[in-house]
């Protein structure tokens, strides 16, 4: 991803030497749309981190070991749609809840719906695709979810 800096900034000074003034205007809007997402995003990261002083991640191994049912799958699902976590933490806390003892249909639930859904981004979504686009997204993302959840469970004989 660092990589990515670089390659941009080269690519603004590339662009300034062919049109300046371009460039300044596309730095300007630039700028601008950054501040209009700005208290959407920092809504979105405090409501993340709300979220997780209510759910601790380490709790939520016991919680989900402990529930080892459809109870269990459905809080996974839950807590992995209230949160939105990218998927390079995702995966080692699926190693986690694994290591715990943790079924894998529930792990695929919770991991799913954590990637897949984000009730905590879900302001930002509507403020770019619009309610209906948005709510159709989460809600559709859940019970894929639930469909990948429950595909693994029967794969690996869980249920």
């Amino acid at each position: 991803m660092r990589f990515l800096y670089p390659i941009a900034i080269v690519l603004v000074i590339i662009s300034a030497f062919a049109d300046r003034k371009k460039t300044q205007q596309s730095l300007k809007l630039a700028w601008k749309k950054f501040f209009s997402i700005l208290p959407g995003f920092l809504t979105m990261i405090s409501l993340l981190a709300v979220i997780t002083l209510i759910f601790p991640l380490e709790k939520t191994g016991e919680l989900l070991t402990a529930h080892a049912n459809w109870l269990g799958l459905l809080i996974a699902l839950s807590i992995g749609s209230a949160i939105f976590v990218p998927g390079f933490i995702a995966y080692p806390l699926s190693a986690v809840l694994l290591e715990n003892g943790v079924p894998y249909y529930i792990i695929a639930g919770f991991t799913t719906s954590l990637m897949l859904v984000g009730f905590a981004s879900l302001p930002i979504e509507i403020a770019y695709f619009g309610k209906k686009t948005a709510i159709i997204r989460n809600v559709c993302g859940f019970f894929l979810s639930l469909l990948i959840s429950i595909v693994i469970g029967f794969l690996y004989g869980e249920f």
